[in-house]
Parts: C-alpha cells; structure tokens; sequence
C-alpha cells in the first residue's frame, strides 16, 4: 500500500490521530546555550562548520546545547581541528522553512554543513519527489552561497518506531519516512561531495527524550560521533 493510497483510505483517522498527538504530545523546549563559537587550540586544519535544520538540530530533547547535536559534534572534533562553528536552526522547520531561513541569514563561507530536515515534511502533505526537488535546491544553495565543500545528511529517523505515535498514524508515517530516504539516497548517491550517515538505531526508551519523539542526549551522542567520523575522513583526519 502506497502512502497516497493509504491516505486515501484512512484519512480521517490519521487526521484525527494527528491532531490528538499534537495535542497530548510534551512540547520539549530547544536547547539552551551558545550556537556559534570556535576550538583554536587545537594543531590540525581549520574547519568552518555549520549545523543547521530541525529541532533535532536545534537540540530538542536534551537541556542544553553540550548535550545535543551541536555541542557533542563540536566537542568531537575540537581535538583535531582548528574549529569555528555555527548552529541555524529552529523547531519545526520543513525543507521549504528552512531554505527561507538560509535566504534571509548571512551568506558566510563553511567547510561542512550538517544538515537535520524532513520530519516535518514527512508529517506534511508534500508529495515525496517534491521534497526531494527542494533538497536538490537546498544541496545546490549551500554550495554556491555558503561555499559548502561537504554535506552531511542525518537520514529521516524511522517514525514507524516512534513510540509518542499511535497505529496506524505511526505505520503510515513510518512508511513516508522510508520513501523519503529512498529518495534521499538517490539523490546523494550520484554527488560526490554528501554523505548519509548510515545510523540505523531502534528509539528504545534510553534514547527517546521523554516525549517520545525527539533525541535525547544518549542518541545524540550516537548521532555525533558518526557524522564526527564522516568529517573527520573527509577532511583528512
């Protein structure tokens, strides 16, 4: 069954579950702390860094900025570079709200992006290979404008494991959120210059923050020292 199809036949009540979630669901706050800094003490190359994307970006489950995404990725490769790094992100961003949000910012130059994006369309009613047009668009913007030599990718996370979901509400987001990483990898496979992380990770209770949705500091400690060792290997360390 294909996501439109079962769209189609279960409509109202994925509305309906939808809605209800959003409802009962904890709205956990981003996470505190600085989104730019620098690691100058370090003896290897300088590397230019930018996180940017979603609220697994902007830290969403963890309390602070040191236990999220950000700050466990920089804390991961302030040992071998000569670090400077910045954090754009926002909770609820879709990949159409967060291409907007790089539009209005300052074009600055940056070695790595790390991109966090597609949960928020996968709860939308974007078609699949619209979102893959826009992450094309997005890939091409932060080349150009943002000078970006290497992309990585965070995969969608398996939504059909979510434990804050209710069936069949979780099942159907589930099986969007597999298209939208088939698609995903199509697109990277043929570019040199992105990566996917290959994280495969089962959202038990221990890596869940306590809505049930997001990271918590454990899975985003995972999450950093993958992409740290995607960097790492291709900027030559």
């Amino acid at each position: 069954m294909t996501d439109v199809f079962a769209k189609v036949a279960l409509g109202p009540l994925l509305l309906a579950q939808g809605l209800y979630t959003r409802w009962v669901t904890p709205r956990l706050p981003e996470a505190e702390g600085p989104r730019q800094g620098g690691h100058a003490d370090a003896n290897g190359p300088a590397l230019r860094l930018l996180i940017l994307g979603d609220s697994a970006a902007a830290g969403v489950g963890a309390g602070t900025q040191d236990e999220a995404m950000a700050g466990r990725l920089v804390a991961g490769l302030a040992g071998d570079f000569q670090l400077s790094w910045q954090l754009r992100a926002q909770s609820g961003l879709d990949s159409r709200q967060l291409f907007q949000l790089l539009a209005d910012g300052p074009a600055e130059p940056f070695d790595v992006a790390l991109v966090s994006i597609g949960v928020n369309d996968v709860t939308s009613t974007i078609a699949a290979a619209e979102w893959q047009a826009r992450i094309s668009r997005l890939i091409e913007f932060l080349s150009d404008r943002f000078e970006a030599r290497h992309i990585v990718f965070l995969p969608v996370p398996p939504m059909h494991l979510f434990p804050a979901l209710p069936q069949p509400l979780r099942w159907y987001l589930g099986l969007r959120a597999r298209r939208f990483n088939s698609l995903l990898v199509e697109l990277l496979d043929g570019l040199e210059h992105c990566t996917l992380l290959a994280t495969r990770f089962q959202p038990a209770a221990s890596l869940m923050a306590g809505d049930g949705f997001h990271p918590s500091p454990v899975l985003y400690q995972i999450l950093a020292d993958e992409a740290a060792q995607v960097i790492r290997q291709r900027c030559g360390r």
